[in-house]
């Protein structure tokens, strides 16, 4: 397993950086300690998110009997989706998001329900890291995958933390121009996804290509 490729599709999935928008109207009349509360519990959470993911996400698909390959098909086609809405300037599964935030009461956390999920980590983050789960061969693949949760936790907070000055210093033009270019990169692993799982099912297609 190429082991940098996984960090990769979180980096552009999660995209905290298309996700300031939602972050500042979420917490605009928070004070200090609150938007910082926010921030430790919305990254912590993704992380988590996705080191679960890792851990026991092959297991979860076993226990419904569904075939790893179906399931990278699916999660091929999610990843797609998420690009797509990338690149009109949207960020992963923010469609899922705007009835439920609207209806969310007073005393709910905002920094899990919806920055952490689904904003940062949606279906298309966790079923890409069941994906790579699956192509781990020794117990240190699968714990880099975990610690790759670690990364985007981190990275998380920090842009978080400077939503701000991002805010200002790229504007609006630039967190869309930024959200495209994510959009991009994450298309081409959902069509390399896509095709690995579909040679799975449709061996044909492999001689195909080889011919």
């Amino acid at each position: 397993m190429d082991i940098y490729k996984p960090l990769v599709a979180l980096l552009a999935m999660v995209n905290p950086v298309g996700i300031v928008p939602f972050f500042i109207h979420f917490t605009s009349s928070f004070t200090r300690k609150q938007r910082r509360n926010t921030i430790l519990v919305s990254a912590s959470t993704a992380g988590i998110v996705i080191a679960l993911s890792a851990l026991f996400g092959l297991k979860i698909i076993e226990f419904f009997n569904i075939s790893l390959a179906s399931f990278q098909v699916g999660g091929g086609c999610l990843l797609l989706i998420s690009s797509l809405q990338m690149l009109n300037a949207k960020p992963p599964e923010a469609q899922e998001v705007g009835e439920g935030a609207s209806k969310a009461d007073a005393g709910a956390s905002i920094a899990v329900v919806p920055l952490a999920i689904p904003l940062l980590t949606g279906p298309a983050t966790i079923s890409t890291m069941v994906i790579y789960a699956d192509k781990t061969r020794h117990w240190w693949e699968l714990a880099i995958l975990c610690g790759y949760g670690v990364v985007v936790a981190l990275v998380t907070f920090i842009v978080f933390s400077a939503s701000g000055r991002i805010a200002r210093a790229l504007g609006q033009t630039g967190i869309n121009i930024m959200t495209r270019l994510m959009g991009l990169i994450l298309a081409a692993l959902a069509v390399e996804l896509l095709s690995d799982g579909l040679i799975k099912i449709f061996p044909v297609l492999a001689a195909r290509t080889v011919s």
